[in-house]
């Protein structure tokens, strides 16, 4: 079966960057999911499992986070005895990316070259503004536009209440509120998975997640598993990140429910994800101040006079010590390696 790549996001930009490797056994391709060695991928011709070429894997020997994802674009090659490899990873747009909880501070690759990443969050039991911020800090630093998606409205008396509550921890990005059981407010995200964009779904398990993928989709695709009433948490569903195809053209990426999300390198993503304490620290006496007792500080007023809550800043803070400590122990390993390499040379 034939497929218009277009419809997944192929434009000129990424045949420029395969230009190079254009050949009569090649061809470029979209991962859908990826395993230990293996990866599925669409190209023109239909779904195919392709191993890792020997120049993929001596790359993510250097860097991990060089292996195939979902999202990503590939270049297959197509061996006369139909082995299918992927030798080649085309250059990503936008990374989902969370620090792994080795010691050593290195990052995993959530997805790729997604146009929009949909913190997915249940109204039932309730929000958790924390997991919000943390998650749309992640959003942020990929370098794709971020969303939030407020699902479950049907078991909310005021699910618009909730919303306008979350919109004033989300400075500038959309907040949705949806009900798949009664088909409320789905037309909403349709567009961001429209054809040739990809929506990447971030949240925890018993989110919504999968199902909202069956919802977009039209059919099942994802298996979903009932959640706990008495908490609203839910088992892992999805255990693996899987990119899938919708019927009218674009593509929504489903990721494992996430317990926890380590930052790494975030600095730029934080800011981003609290616009409003950043725009106060624009207006303060030293570039370094840190909010804590610096004269000349213009977020604690803002904390005393009410228009800024205690638990946002508190908020800011954990998150900021997080980065620092996680950036200063990959800045490490990075000066640990660069030492043990002239050693060898």
């Amino acid at each position: 079966m034939a497929h218009e790549l277009s419809q997944l996001g192929w434009d000129e930009s990424l045949a420029s960057a395969y230009h190079p490797f254009d050949r009569s056994d090649a061809s470029p391709g979209r991962v859908l999911r990826a395993d230990r060695g293996v990866c599925t991928v669409l190209d023109a011709n239909g779904v195919t499992r392709a191993s890792l070429g020997g120049n993929v894997l001596l790359g993510a020997a250097r860097d991990p986070a060089s292996l195939p994802c979902a999202g990503d674009w590939v270049v297959l090659r197509h061996w006369p005895d139909r082995r299918v490899t992927a030798e080649a990873l085309l250059p990503r747009r936008t990374c989902l990316i969370r620090r792994t909880s080795d010691k050593d501070s290195t990052g995993q690759v959530l997805a790729a070259n997604m146009d929009t990443v949909a913190v997915v969050e249940p109204i039932h039991p309730e929000p958790d503004d924390a997991r919000i911020e943390r998650l749309l800090a992640l959003a942020w630093e990929s370098g794709a536009k971020p969303l939030i998606v407020l699902t479950k409205a049907d078991t909310s008396a005021d699910p618009d209440a909730i919303r306008r509550q979350i919109e004033e921890i989300a400075p500038g990005v959309p907040v949705l509120t949806v009900s798949v059981r009664q088909r409320q407010n789905l037309e909403q995200i349709s567009p961001y998975a429209g054809k040739g964009r990809t929506l990447a779904l971030l949240g925890r398990s018993g989110a919504g997640k999968s199902t909202l993928v069956n919802a977009l989709a039209g059919t099942p695709v994802m298996p979903v598993q009932q959640i706990r009433d008495v908490d609203g948490k839910g088992r892992h569903t999805t255990a693996y990140r899987n990119l899938v195809l919708l019927p009218e053209g674009g593509a929504v990426l489903d990721t494992p429910g996430i317990r926890g999300v380590g930052l790494l390198d975030t600095a730029e993503g934080l800011s981003r994800a609290f616009a409003d304490i950043t725009g106060l620290a624009a207006r303060c006496r030293f570039d370094d101040c840190r909010h804590d007792a610096e004269p000349g500080c213009a977020v604690l007023p803002a904390v005393a006079d009410g228009s800024l809550a205690p638990r946002r800043l508190a908020g800011w803070r954990k998150l900021r010590q997080e980065i620092e400590v996680e950036s200063a122990r990959q800045s490490a390993r990075l000066a640990g390696a660069a030492g043990h390499r002239r050693r060898r040379s």
